[in-house]
């Protein structure tokens, strides 16, 4: 009987290939899997060809053929189209322009594969195997590099007329504001790992323009250097201007978080990413404007969670896709 499951996790940095045990749980569902460097200079054919090689090395390392694996679950950063399973050209995959994923690899193995963007595989992972466990109305929020949402709505992945429910990102939360997901003052300007870095540049040269001197960049050759992660060491070890910066983002991501608790009324909003590293810098900000700008009846029935699964979470998310589908499938047999 065929009890095995693919997991194939795209990124601009680097791609995984997993196998996976089907109904499997977070302590046992990964059996093995291969990382190697995207390199995405080389174009995407080169990359998906390294891909499927992974696969069939995958494949034949443990053991089994195509034929033992029930389907694949595909995590690559949006625009794509999962419908199709096409990937639409991500911002860190440049060249990859209507790269039919799916097709490249039910051609080639037999097997069913699925496609969906990180941050609904995320999602997947986190209400199958993390902090959503048990719920059935989920948000996740990915808060890293940028900043996009994942949404469980009654037990089911919401999608929306055409894949795209879920990008919160570009939501506009101020008039002014950094510029995020080609918007000034948009939700992810304010509330991701580049997003901080933006808010740290323009509070910093302002310092600078007035003669002072910062702690944290104390002249403007160190601007670019400035990152969420060193910002973060910095508030943490008592730095006013890092922890201004922080308290910043932390407003603005109480007000984004309002919007989503009225509008979508969901169990949970789990959030990793910056939030799992920095909660306690960002998280007293947010809960006081959260209480202010949210419906009190619809922030009772919510929990802000942080993420469980952490650096893992795309092995996860990759695995819990295959999941998703096998369980929709064999729901309709038992219908």
């Amino acid at each position: 009987m065929k009890k095995y499951i693919m997991g194939i996790d795209i990124g601009g940095t680097k791609c995984a290939v997993l196998l996976g045990r089907a109904q499997g749980d977070a302590d046992d569902i990964v059996i093995d899997k291969l990382r190697f460097e995207t390199r995405v200079g080389r174009g995407w054919r080169a990359v998906t060809e390294e891909l499927l090689d992974n696969v069939e090395e995958i494949i034949k390392k443990n053991a089994l053929s195509p034929e033992d694996i029930l389907c694949a679950g595909i995590s690559c950063g949006g625009p794509l189209d999962s419908r199709r399973g096409v990937i639409l050209a991500p911002p860190n995959l440049p060249d990859w322009e209507c790269v039919p994923i799916v097709d490249m690899i039910e051609e080639r193995f037999g097997f069913d594969a699925y496609l969906q963007n990180d941050a609904n595989a995320c999602a997947l992972a986190e209400w199958q195997f993390g902090a959503g466990r048990g719920l059935r109305d989920i948000v996740f929020l990915t808060f890293g590099t940028g900043l996009g949402a994942g949404l469980i709505l009654n037990g089911e992945l919401y999608s929306g007329a055409n894949g795209n429910a879920g990008e919160v990102g570009h939501i506009r939360l101020a008039e002014y504001g950094p510029v995020g997901y080609g918007k000034r003052g948009s939700f992810e300007g304010f509330c991701s790992g580049a997003g901080i870095a933006k808010i740290a540049r323009e509070k910093i040269t302002e310092k600078l323009q007035m003669g002072e001197r910062p702690a944290i960049c104390e002249d403007f050759a160190k601007l670019d250097s400035m990152t969420a992660k060193s910002l973060a060491q910095a508030a943490e070890t008592g730095d006013s201007l890092a922890i201004e910066i922080y308290e910043e983002s932390g407003k603005m991501l109480g007000l984004g978080l309002s919007v989503i608790v009225d509008i979508i009324n969901p169990q949970a909003i789990i959030i990793g990413g910056v939030f799992s590293r920095s909660r306690e810098l960002l998280w007293p900000h947010a809960e006081k404007v959260l209480r202010r700008e949210a419906l009190g009846a619809s922030l009772n029935a919510c929990k802000i969670l942080t993420a469980e699964l952490g650096e893992n979470v795309g092995d996860y998310a990759a695995l819990s896709v295959a999941q998703y589908e096998l369980g929709k499938a064999q729901a309709r047999v038992g219908r």
